[in-house]
């Protein structure tokens, strides 16, 4: 399976993110990896879950052991990345001594999809049918796992969306809600089953909480330190997280 031209794009874009890939080829950490790459761990991990969502399958695969003391290793795709980088950056070369005119390269990255949105998920059009006003577009994420977007026909058309297309779920994690255990979840939006993988430090009252779907991806979230207690959830702990359909932005490869 060939590389998605959106991760092609991400990493020319951004190449210390490959680093990042060698380093952890190299320690076997993700704690040693972002030493040597002079990056936080939590950057590490950022950089990390952007990566396997937007590949066809995790490039890093994460070993049993705690925050500190668990290992990290590159999955067979992340091996393939690597050397496949390798002849991104020769054509990358070709093109710097092609170019006629010295912007040329930033007028490309102007034109390619930058976003603040935390959650970027890869999949593919499973249906796609009219509501109402708007176009439901029900995406395979894979293992299973499917979710609901609502755009408008206007952007189906512009997208060139039809079942089996490739695109990119964003969704800002304010927009990602986690459900108690007697809560009801709304019938019209998206739920989940989630693992609780990291839980982080925000601001006082809140924190940031890394979380891990059955297929391998993964979504960031917030919520407030007292309900985490309240319903006692810790790392290792598995919840409902909800968003609504009409929170799912779509994104194509360009």
């Amino acid at each position: 399976m060939s590389l998605p031209a959106l991760l092609a794009q991400h990493i020319l874009r951004r190449p210390q993110r490959i680093g990042l890939l060698q380093h952890i080829a190299e320690q076997g950490s993700i704690t040693a990896a972002a030493k040597a790459a002079g990056i936080s761990y939590k950057s590490a991990w950022d950089a990390i879950d952007e990566l396997n969502n937007l590949a066809a399958q995790p490039l890093v695969e994460r070993n049993a052991g705690g925050r500190g003391g668990g290992g990290a290793r590159l999955s067979a795709e992340g091996e393939r990345v690597l050397r496949l980088y390798q002849r991104l950056q020769a054509l990358h070369s070709e093109i710097l001594e092609s170019s006629d005119e010295p912007g040329d390269l930033d007028l490309l990255g102007r034109l390619m999809l930058r976003t603040s949105a935390r959650n970027q998920l890869r999949g593919q059009v499973g249906r796609l049918v009219r509501d109402g006003r708007h176009d439901r577009v029900t995406l395979t994420l894979g293992g299973g796992l499917e979710i609901d977007a609502l755009i408008t026909p206007d952007s189906t058309e512009r997208l060139e969306l039809a079942p089996g297309s490739t695109v990119v779920a964003l969704l800002k994690a304010g927009w990602v809600t986690l459900l108690g255990a007697t809560a009801q979840a709304d019938p019209h939006s998206n739920c989940v089953q989630v693992r609780v993988e990291e839980i982080l430090a925000d601001q006082a009252d809140t924190r940031e909480l890394r979380l891990a779907l059955g297929n391998g991806q993964t979504l960031c979230a917030f919520a407030e330190a007292a309900w985490l207690r309240q319903e006692g959830l810790t790392a290792g702990s598995t919840v409902r997280a909800q968003f609504h359909p009409s929170f799912v932005l779509l994104g194509v490869p360009v």
